[in-house]
């Protein structure tokens, strides 16, 4: 396996998003592309993420599995500058990263065991689909994170909206369908998730600029950031359930 990218941009920031809410992980790398599909320690999100081949400028590879610990993956993506060519190769039980510029280093990094079964990506349905700017999705986030540590998110025909209650305090974002935001509404849904876990699933902002967002009363959340025909980062969200 030989595989380079001479814009590590992408692959950089996704890796960086995806370690925040998945220690290790499986990149399954066949003729298509790069793939992971993993959960979060506590089985609250899953992240789906996505390169096609024609991102890398060089691709060689047959169908290969290899589980390594995201964050010192982070770690050493960290180093990578915009204009380095990053080359990832196979070693012996190790994953060669090379950075080249004007000096060529090397890492080495172990590949781990992972005993957990192949996760696949649960077939749902919604009827909701809204398609916005993901700093629109950002902002809404960050505006409810000032009052509550949940979100209601609630949407109908024409109508977006976040609500978010605290001890004394309160917020209400509302997006009404437009030129930048498109709603496809059956019927009006609402369901509330966790605010921690959406902090760090908007940070596929950097990547796409815009989020498809699809939920229904108390059911999983998706969010799909995506860079046609090169990338996709997805999100699954389990729905934050009250004691009470």
């Amino acid at each position: 396996m030989k595989i380079s990218l001479a814009d590590p941009a992408q692959f950089k920031e996704s890796i960086n998003i995806i370690s925040d809410l998945v220690n290790e992980a499986t990149f399954n790398i066949s003729k298509e592309g790069v793939e992971l599909v993993a959960m979060d320690p506590a089985n609250v999100a899953m992240v789906i993420f996505k390169m096609f081949n024609n991102c890398f400028s060089e691709y060689d590879t047959n169908d290969v599995k290899l589980s390594v610990n995201l964050s010192d993956l982070n770690k050493i993506l960290r180093r990578v500058h915009p204009k380095d060519i990053l080359t990832l190769e196979l070693g012996d039980n190790q994953l060669i990263l090379k950075i080249k510029d004007d000096v060529a280093r090397t890492f080495n990094l172990p590949i781990i065991e992972l005993e957990e079964k192949e996760q696949k990506i649960p077939d749902l349905k919604f009827p909701i689909s809204i398609v916005m700017p993901s700093s629109m999705l950002t902002g809404a986030i960050e505006d409810a994170d000032i009052v509550a540590e949940s979100v209601m998110f609630e949407a109908d025909k024409g109508i977006f909206t976040l609500f978010a209650s605290g001890d004394l305090s309160q917020a209400k974002i509302e997006m009404k369908e437009g030129e930048n935001i498109k709603i496809e509404a059956s019927e009006k849904v609402k369901a509330k998730y966790s605010i921690e876990y959406l902090k760090k699933m908007i940070g596929g902002a950097k990547l796409s600029e815009n989020v498809e967002v699809r939920f229904k009363n108390d059911y999983p959340l998706r969010l799909d950031f995506k860079v046609i025909d090169k990338m996709s980062l997805g999100f699954i969200l389990a729905p934050r359930v009250d004691a009470d």
